[in-house]
């Protein structure tokens, strides 16, 4: 990168620039205690408590075509899980269709960068196809099992509320290349762990051709994986030289 993304400013976050002003900030923390008295203990109680209270988070819909039905209740008779596989197949579909959507603020990002790099954005371009690829492999595995694609399974929902954070972070005018590559990195690990395991779930699953095609997609994952990180390390090594 040509232009610095770390710079020395006038950041006045820690304590040790304004010693009176955190004195002040502790008196404010006595005056004005939490809503909940007590330590941890009773936070950690509420939380537990909550938890034995609360719903699940949605479920599985029950196949809606005949062809599912037959083969929920095959699956059922031999003993096996079909609703696992369609919640973790509806998850990597909204994960996939978040990752199209991710890798185009990542370009808006690269584009709009000082000394913007065309092979870069290139690369992103490439990575986004694949996701969008990867997005229609799913969703037609979820055809081929009888399930509704558009539904919104537990974990589906799930993978959505993780992928926000990420999303604040590539959509922030303020962050640089650097820091949303970082922030795709932690979404690139997932995806390879996760199409790990669904190939393990498809297989185990009895669908062998299902888990082929999820081995096609893992692999380019791995290809994305070892792209971003090595555009991490040297554009750190880069900005330290």
């Amino acid at each position: 990168m040509s232009e610095p993304q770390v710079i020395l400013g006038t950041n006045r976050t820690g304590v040790q620039t304004s010693p009176e002003g955190t004195a002040r900030q502790l008196e404010a923390t006595r005056m004005f205690p939490a809503d909940v008295p007590g330590d941890m203990s009773v936070y950690t109680a509420e939380r537990e408590r909550a938890i034995r209270e609360a719903d699940l988070i949605g479920s599985v819909p029950p196949p809606a075509t005949t062809k599912g039905m037959v083969k929920t209740a095959l699956d059922k008779t031999i003993g096996k899980a079909p609703e696992v596989l369609i919640d973790k197949l509806g998850e990597r579909l909204a994960f996939e269709r978040t990752g199209v959507r991710l890798y185009e603020a990542m370009v808006a990002k690269a584009t709009s960068a000082p000394g913007a790099d065309p092979a870069l954005v290139e690369t992103l371009r490439s990575i986004q196809a694949d996701e969008l690829e990867h997005m229609n492999i799913v969703r037609e595995a979820i055809e081929t099992l009888g399930g509704d694609p558009t539904a919104m399974t537990p974990c589906a929902d799930v993978a959505g509320v993780k992928a926000m954070g990420v999303l604040q972070v590539l959509t922030d005018p303020r962050t640089t290349v650097s820091q949303s590559m970082s922030a795709i990195l932690t979404i690139e690990l997932e995806d390879n762990a996760a199409w790990e395991l669904l190939i393990e779930l498809a297989q185990k699953g009895g669908h062998p051709l299902i888990a082929k095609r999820f081995k096609h997609a893992l692999e380019q994952e791995e290809t994305h994986l070892a792209t971003v990180r090595q555009f991490i390390r040297t554009d750190l090594l880069e900005q330290v030289s």
